[in-house]
């Protein structure tokens, strides 16, 4: 491993997208859904309902909101709230944001595309890939358990939740190596491949094993290999503990638990790392969903099977860095959400591109279980039939 310096609709409404999968998600019986299935022609956007949807920002529970919905029966795009709630300045509908853990959809993508080169063998072991990483508590962790978060790791260290002590040591760094060190420490949390587990750790190893057999910071391998083939030029990494939004972008509030409303646009993001530092915009990831559905970032074959297909485990929702949504009347959903403090993010399609919808919401709750009342305003106008 090369030596570096880290400088450093409306049923769908009631699950509640948070940073994790779907809470409650209602997932098609087994056989897990493959990209074989038939999806139904979606109609095109309905302008009003998400015009309607953005009215009335800023509130108190976000102060902007960005959204893009398109497929082949049209698109409309559209913006409201302010940049700053100090100017009140109309929002930027092009705005940077933190794109949370939609970055696992670029990390999966790039051990997919490793995967398909022969340099990663999926059924490989993490232990053999990262000697020593791991303890002999563990047993043997395969690639694609980390990539469908059933590789039994218990969470790794944070600097604190956001609405808490996560404000307070916002400018703190954790590297990626202090974050997998904990999680070792504590032992496993399950057998490896007996049940899913939502969580960030899996994907903070795979950015390790990106970068271990790339010999190449992850940074510049998911832009080489995903940011510019799919023409996201306004997409970044924030190097390290930069804790700042650079270009253009509209600033992020939360809401902590004692009631104050702090500005959290800048926050050192370096715990989340190949889990979920990304900056973008909607542009930018509607372009990563219509790369990656149409098999440009990875190859087919490899895409159906493992981002396309859930994990032969129980009650399974997520795959290779996607969620799958079963939204009756003959319509399934991928999708992945992810939020940080002041920001919270979509994006979503049906397999065919008939119907696609990204967002970001600067909500003021971005961490809460329960799904922001605006981003599920927008949900329930970009999948109303």
């Amino acid at each position: 491993m090369r030596v570096r310096v880290r400088t450093t609709c409306a049923a769908l409404v009631v699950l509640g997208l948070t940073a994790g999968p779907l809470a409650g998600t209602s997932v098609a019986a087994s056989p897990a859904p493959t990209a074989a299935a038939v999806v139904r022609e979606a109609p095109g956007p309905d302008a009003a309902a998400l015009r309607r949807a953005l009215a009335g920002l800023p509130d108190d529970d976000a102060t902007a909101a960005l959204v893009r919905v398109g497929g082949t029966a049209g698109a409309w795009h559209g913006s409201s709230g302010v940049r700053d709630l100090a100017s009140g300045r109309k929002a930027l509908e092009n705005g940077r944001f933190r794109a949370g853990s939609t970055t696992k959809v670029v990390t999966a993508a790039v051990v997919l595309q490793l995967a398909a080169e022969g340099a990663v063998d999926l059924d490989g072991h993490v232990q053999t890939y990262l000697p020593g990483l791991l303890t002999d508590a563990f047993e043997p962790v395969t690639v694609r358990q980390l990539l469908t978060f059933t590789g039994g790791l218990k969470p790794g260290a944070s600097l604190g939740d956001v609405a808490g002590e996560g404000y307070e040591r916002r400018y703190e760094t954790l590297t990626p190596e202090d974050v997998v060190a904990a999680s070792v420490a504590e032992g496993p949390a399950f057998r490896p491949g007996s049940r899913q587990e939502y969580g960030n750790i899996g994907y903070t190893v795979l950015g390790l094993l990106i970068e271990r057999i790339t010999g190449d910071s992850y940074e510049h391998q998911a832009a080489v290999r995903v940011l510019r083939p799919a023409g996201m030029r306004h997409t970044s990494f924030p190097g390290g503990p930069d804790p700042r939004v650079h270009g253009p972008h509209n600033r992020g509030y939360q809401r902590l638990t004692d009631g104050r409303l702090v500005d959290a646009t800048e926050w050192n993001m370096s715990d989340r790392w190949a889990a979920g530092d990304m900056i973008s915009t909607t542009a930018d990831l509607e372009r990563l969903l219509f790369a990656l559905f149409r098999g440009r970032l990875v190859p087919r074959p490899l895409l159906d099977r493992e981002m396309f297909t859930l994990p032969d485990v129980p009650g399974a929702t997520m795959s290779a860095g996607l969620q799958y949504y079963d939204a009756g009347d003959g319509r399934g959903l991928w999708l992945k959400s992810g939020s940080r403090p002041g920001y919270t993010t979509l994006l979503a399609a049906t397999r065919d591109l008939s119907r696609t919808l990204v967002y970001s919401v600067n909500a003021t709750d971005a961490k809460s279980e329960a799904m922001n009342p605006v981003a599920e305003r927008i949900v329930a106008a970009a999948f109303a039939r």
